[in-house]
């Protein structure tokens, strides 16, 4: 099953992930939409997370991970010989499944990235921290603990941090990778509530085990299982109109 889009910002072809013999992406043909929220869906193991991960390149810190066929992203092979993998990673940003705050102030969080790519003059440094906080819905709660350590904050809050740390570095594309699954369901729908409002600012692909979380932020849903993309389509017509019949297995819970 393949789904190609005339505005894709990141486009598969027969893109395959292997972890030694196992081949755990198999020959994926998909174009995830510029501008727009793309969940990607499916049962666990079923290689959704390591298609995420093939975005920016993070699967190469795995032993014994390979690639194969074309990840294009703004028409440059991801795995091509010329691709600069730190240039690659500021503009593919990227929030894990936990929190993962450094153990640093919560301004030198948010302020890291821009550090690593050379912005150095305080008053850029404030901006930018501030604006980042801003559009992660942080910025009120933390603004006067800027100094303290980020290892305070609630699961909430360090996942905010989180998603604020990848916007420091202005990103063009976020991949989140089940991003709420180890928070409340406050937490859950604050962030629900960010990926709506980052629509459109951003291309945004997120990986949820979470079918009604899917249903409420993403434009687009490609339903993976075992390693396979089964379907690709709008969220509204997949959820109710599921061509595949593994869809409509999975989405009405036979499966997964």
């Amino acid at each position: 099953m393949s789904e190609q889009t005339g505005n894709a910002h990141v486009t598969a072809v027969g893109f395959s992930v292997f972890y030694g013999a196992q081949e755990a992406v198999k020959a994926v043909d998909l174009g995830i939409p510029s501008g727009e929220v793309t969940a990607i869906i499916g049962p666990s193991g079923c290689g959704k997370s390591t298609f995420l991960r093939a975005v920016n390149r993070m699967n190469d810190l795995i032993p014994g991970c390979r690639a194969a066929g074309k990840l294009m992203f703004d028409g440059e092979d991801v795995y091509g010989g010329n691709i600069d993998v730190a240039m690659l990673r500021r503009r593919v940003g990227m929030v894990f499944q936990k929190p993962n705050p450094f153990p640093k102030s919560i301004y030198d969080n948010v302020a890291y990235g821009p550090r690593l790519h050379g912005v150095t003059k305080r008053a850029a440094l404030d901006e930018i921290v501030e604006a980042s906080l801003h559009g992660a819905a942080l910025w009120d709660e933390v603004k006067d603990r800027l100094a303290k350590n980020a290892l305070g904050l609630s699961g909430g809050q360090a996942q905010r941090l989180c998603l604020a740390r990848a916007l420091a570095v202005k990103p063009e594309i976020l991949l989140m990778d089940e991003p709420t699954s180890a928070l409340d369901p406050k937490s859950t729908a604050r962030i629900e509530e960010l990926i709506v409002n980052l629509r459109g600012q951003y291309t945004i692909a997120i990986v949820t085990h979470n079918m009604q979380q899917a249903a409420r932020v993403s434009d687009k849903t490609a339903f993976f299982y075992e390693g396979v993309l089964v379907e690709f389509a709008p969220t509204s017509d997949l959820f109710t109109h599921p061509k595949e019949k593994r869809t409509e297995d999975y989405i009405t819970g036979r499966f997964g």
